[in-house]
């Protein structure tokens, strides 16, 4: 397996809806040409952001063809397979590997809080099933258990578990893991707000929702970053920081759906139980936010 070039910016896109709440495809052409043209180095397609858990089975497919094929191996294209059904996981790895995707997004089984035993066979009995690379997603806040480190470090035994999109906030299990673990292990961020201590600490980027809005100027932290100019990365990230905040004030993915209406990117609204951003609610965002959106 070649080894992928995920770039540090990965998007986890939002999923554009009509006004019937169906999937908008000539909405998500235009999501995805901005995408491309203002930083994001890969995507990931229904993720958490993707608004997933609302999406069936033909909404995926249909997502996923489509991006594949629009973006035309401009990028790569990440697809979040993950359920808590492992026998569903590898269901939708094959339909993955059909419509010819880079990668899978493979989350920590939500609900049914399988012990590390359990989540190790999990992940082995899917990365078996397939020669694509695998991202682990660990997000225990959403899931009600998550990846401890030993078992991060068990996965990466098998060849193409090839990262891991991490959301626990907690930077000491990256840095175990960067630690003792592969030398090319791929180590992400799922919170924006982490983005550049996870840079610091040895890790590859961050899988953002941020960048639907502010692509360009994460792709500047990282730059500077990798050229020596710590320092001014730093700068550049405070600057970042109340964008980060202000996305995650309500419930993702709302607040950036809204902003990326207000500023032309229409990508409607969002499949209950989710709702969307009383006027107020939005008004109080764009207000902080001001002068801080690179779109």
């Amino acid at each position: 397996m070649v080894k992928p070039h995920f770039g540090p910016i990965i998007t986890a896109a939002v999923t554009p809806f009509d006004d019937q709440l169906q999937i908008d495809l000539k909405k998500f052409e235009k999501l995805l040409t901005h995408l491309i043209d203002t930083g994001t180095t890969a995507l990931v397609i229904t993720g958490t952001t993707g608004e997933a858990p609302t999406l069936s089975a033909v909404d995926k497919l249909k997502l996923w063809e489509f991006a594949i094929d629009f973006v035309d191996e401009r990028i790569p294209v990440i697809v979040g397979v993950g359920t808590n059904n492992t026998k569903t996981t590898l269901h939708n790895v094959k339909l993955a590997e059909e419509v010819g995707a880079d990668g899978l997004l493979v989350v920590v089984p939500y609900y049914n809080k399988p012990s590390q035993k359990g989540l190790y066979r999990h992940f082995k009995e899917i990365a078996e099933s397939t020669e694509l690379p695998i991202i682990l997603y660990n997000i225990p806040a959403r899931c009600g258990t998550g990846l401890e480190a030993k078992t991060i470090l068990e996965l990466q035994k098998i060849p193409n578990i090839i990262g891991i999109k991490d959301s626990t906030g907690d930077l000491e299990l990256i840095t175990a893991v960067k630690e003792k673990g592969r030398r090319d292990f791929l180590l992400y961020s799922g919170d924006d707000s982490l983005y550049f201590e996870t840079l610091k600490i040895g890790g590859s980027g961050v899988v953002s929702v941020a960048s639907h809005i502010v692509g360009k100027s994460m792709k500047r932290v990282y730059d500077l970053y990798i050229s020596g100019f710590e320092e001014r990365a730093a700068t550049q990230d405070a600057k970042l920081q109340p964008v980060y905040k202000e996305l995650f004030r309500y419930p993702n993915p709302a607040p950036i759906k809204s902003l990326l209406n207000s500023y032309g990117i229409d990508v409607g609204g969002l499949r209950m139980p989710l709702i969307e951003l009383e006027k107020y609610e939005h008004e109080l965002i764009t207000e902080k936010l001001f002068g801080l959106i690179d779109i």
